[in-house]
């Protein structure tokens, strides 16, 4: 995974833990707390990762394909409003304009932006606007739910691909 430089200041943050355990009235010496602010900052280096990462979808193959369609792309984020976490699936449809991204590269995509500060609309928009930003992309894109683009805000189109997705054996189809 292609990673930038970490903005992440771990021993400042260890400091900042540590001080949260004072408040909330605890003893960061006893037993059960030492080392937990390094810890914390471990995690929370890991968890919000898409801040450094580059997804890679400047790196592409010559393809021709009519779309290509990634189910059930897990991805776990942060809400900014709480700081708690949330889960769920992503899919992502596009159809190419004869260079198609590595699956990998869309699972990447996906990392980049949920880990991190997050709002699950934002998510979808930002995953969308990147794709559209490669310029690979004939007909537009969609990512499920909540962005379409192009071909796919055409009704026949959606729910070609929105059968697609929900079908659990796909069928090869012509649109």
């Amino acid at each position: 995974m292609n990673m930038k430089k970490t903005p992440f200041n771990k021993r400042k943050i260890e400091k900042l833990v540590r001080e949260l355990i004072v408040q909330l009235g605890e003893n960061p010496d006893r037993e059960g707390l030492l080392g937990t602010p390094e810890r914390m900052a471990d995690m929370y280096e890991e968890i919000f990762a898409g801040y450094c990462m580059n997804s890679e979808l400047d790196i592409s193959f010559s393809e021709e394909i009519d779309s290509i369609i990634a189910k059930d792309i897990q991805f776990y984020s942060m809400c900014e409003h709480h700081m708690l976490p949330f889960f769920g699936r992503i899919h992502i449809a596009y159809t190419p304009s004869g260079k198609v991204f590595g699956i990998s590269k869309l699972a990447r995509l996906v990392e980049k932006y949920s880990k991190r500060l997050q709002i699950q609309e934002r998510l979808t928009k930002e995953i969308a606007d990147e794709i559209m930003k490669m310029g690979v992309v004939r007909n537009d894109s969609t990512i499920i739910t909540v962005a379409n683009r192009g071909l796919v805000d055409q009704s026949d189109a959606r729910a070609h691909l929105l059968a697609q997705i929900y079908d659990s054996k796909p069928k090869a189809h012509t649109v």
